[in-house]
């Protein structure tokens, strides 16, 4: 796909749309992004039945090819809870609140898990990226502004999410990582 370009990132999260172009502006196969915020209703299932829907959504909403995102926080001592409804568990119990669900249990191990979708448009069939990143839930640090960043340590990092300077963030969180597969696969599509 051609560099010039640009794909449209179905979101109205500030935050992650920042982390997005930062990440696939980079490189030596940048791409170009537009956003579009829609208020697209999240089905109830896995990660991926709730990336599916959302991008064959958004696709049809806007008429062509875009991408979209779903990102699952999940805690092994809770089978993989909350995973893609981190957003309203941490939305109704704050960081202290997660913290708190793993209170007697004998692991803080977590995993944070990135599923982007992209679909050619209406009617196509999404293709998924999933990128993981196993860590540790702990007490809030660093900013409190972004999602879960602040309560998510990456193993073997010593810092949170919150607390890292983006470049160290991007290279090995689940968006990053889930970004970098997205990015291979449209270096393998047609230029527009």
């Amino acid at each position: 796909m051609s560099s010039s370009k640009p794909i449209t990132f179905v979101t109205g999260n500030a935050n992650k749309l920042r982390e997005v172009k930062q990440i696939l502006s980079s490189g030596p196969h940048p791409i170009q992004i537009t956003s579009q915020s829609l208020d697209i209703p999240e089905i109830q299932g896995t990660t991926q039945e709730v990336a599916l829907a959302k991008c064959k959504r958004a696709a049809d909403l806007i008429n062509g090819p875009c991408i979209t995102e779903d990102t699952a926080l999940g805690f092994k001592a809770l089978n993989g809870l909350p995973g893609p409804y981190i957003k309203y568990f941490l939305h109704e119990l704050g960081h202290a609140g997660l913290n708190n669900l793993l209170v007697g249990f004998p692991t803080k191990e977590a995993e944070a898990i990135c599923t982007f979708a992209y679909s050619a448009g209406p009617g196509t069939e999404p293709v998924l990226f999933e990128g993981r990143t196993p860590g540790m839930i702990v007490p809030a640090k660093g900013p409190g502004d972004f999602g879960w960043d602040a309560v998510f340590e990456p193993l073997g990092t010593g810092l949170t999410y919150a607390e890292m300077p983006c470049e160290q963030k991007n290279k090995l969180s689940h968006r990053g990582r889930a970004l970098e597969k997205l990015r291979q696969f449209m270096q393998t599509l047609p230029d527009a």
